[in-house]
């Protein structure tokens, strides 16, 4: 049994936060700008991507990080401010410098993220105008119109929220996220913000964040490609009233738990809403050498775009399962490997399993979710990778996009 309670709402379900989402006008009609808020100081965290071409927004928060304190998020989706030159980073700043004038915060307290198009200046005009409405909608109950205004291709809005018993009293974690294709492990096109009401430091925030992402949102993958925008957020300003939570307290492991279950829940609303994306796969690799060698394994066979159309068609196509972490890098000898489906074995010793008869594994491929488990035989180490199939839509959505 778990240690947490689901409940309703999303980064606004903690206590002492505010959120909006309204029409700026950088989309030509859906929401695309929202804003969260703290009404108190909030310790914050925060991981973002890999990628070496980065948005002005992430070298923003990266810059600002490092006091570990937070007031206020605004976020914009429509454009990315990525390879907008010195004006990307003057417009990041001058976003986050209005809504600190405007909330009567410090400036350096209100972090920025953006989402869409790459290599488009913002129409700042149009941003401006969103942040004076944002906030004066600003609510508790916000938080839905929030993450409605982050998405991009998304077809769903993405909150999960949680309640625990911790500290002597009752504790919130909630969180949105956006994200729906340029998704792949370390990052993805996505952006997720999660709060807490507990009180926590910025080093031990920054650790239980960096962990929870280590097992959720560096384990999807929906097409390969890595954004230079994917930042995740925490905020923690301690409104539960409740006991400082850190490495020492008996209850640190719950509330790591339980920041786990939150961003593991959104990251998979992500793979389930990739774009085209009609089945959810849980991939693993066990029996491998080493972590490394499990991890390029399924990474490799979770991007193959041979693998990803065979499971749109319902085809149980093992020979590209194989041929996939056979290019991978991974130690391995063929003919000590094993592949299953729901754990049906379809392969056994690098060969199908005798008297193979594709039928069942077509019926476990036509479900909306199944496994696939690949044993290499080579050691111990494993690893997970949660991702989908790749459909005609895909290509649809990624050629006719536009915001």
């Amino acid at each position: 049994m778990s240690g947490w309670t689901n409940i309703d709402g999303g980064a606004t379900a903690a206590r002492g936060y505010r959120a909006a989402g309204v029409h700026a006008g950088i989309k030509k009609s859906a929401p695309d700008l929202a804003l969260l808020v703290s009404d108190r100081d909030a310790g914050v965290a925060g991981v973002f991507t890999r990628n070496r071409v980065q948005g002005a927004t992430v070298r923003l928060c990266r810059e600002r990080l490092h006091r570990g304190r937070a007031r206020a998020v605004v976020i914009n989706s429509g454009n990315a401010n990525a390879c907008t030159g010195p004006r990307g980073d003057a417009d990041a700043r001058r976003m986050a410098a209005l809504a600190a004038e405007l909330l009567a915060v410090e400036e350096e307290s209100v972090f920025v993220c953006s989402t869409g198009t790459i290599g488009v200046p913002l129409p700042m005009p149009a941003v401006e105008s969103g942040i004076r409405t944002a906030v004066e909608t600003l609510a508790p109950a916000g938080g839905a119109d929030a993450a409605r205004a982050i998405m991009t291709t998304d077809t769903v809005a993405k909150q999960v929220a949680v309640e625990i018993e911790a500290g002597g009293g009752t504790v919130r974690i909630g969180g949105m996220a956006k994200g729906a294709g340029m998704i792949e492990p370390d990052m993805a096109t996505m952006l997720a913000f999660l709060t807490t009401d507990a009180a926590v430091a910025p080093t031990a925030l920054q650790e239980s964040l960096a962990t929870a992402v280590g097992k959720s949102f560096n384990r999807i993958s929906v097409d390969g490609d890595q954004s230079c925008n994917d930042t995740v957020l925490m905020l923690a300003n301690g409104a539960s009233e409740t006991a400082a939570l850190d490495a020492q307290h008996p209850d640190w492991p719950l509330f790591l738990d339980a920041v786990e279950h939150v961003a593991r829940e959104l990251a998979h609303a992500i793979v389930r809403d990739g774009e085209g994306a009609t089945k959810f796969v849980t991939l693993t690799v066990r029996g491998a050498a080493s972590t490394a060698d499990a991890r390029q394994a399924a990474r490799a066979v979770a991007n193959s775009l041979l693998v990803k159309t065979a499971w749109y068609g319902e085809d149980p196509n093992w020979g590209r399962i194989i041929d996939a972490v056979g290019y991978s890098g991974a130690e391995l000898r063929q003919d000590a490997i094993d592949i299953a489906d729901d754990n049906l074995a379809i392969v056994r010793g690098g060969c199908a399993v005798p008297g193979y008869d594709p039928a069942p594994f077509r019926a476990i491929l036509a479900r909306d979710a199944f496994t696939v488990t690949v044993d290499l035989h080579a050691g111990t180490a494993a690893d997970t990778v949660y991702t989908c199939d790749c459909s005609v839509d895909y290509v649809k959505i990624n050629s006719e996009y536009t915001t």
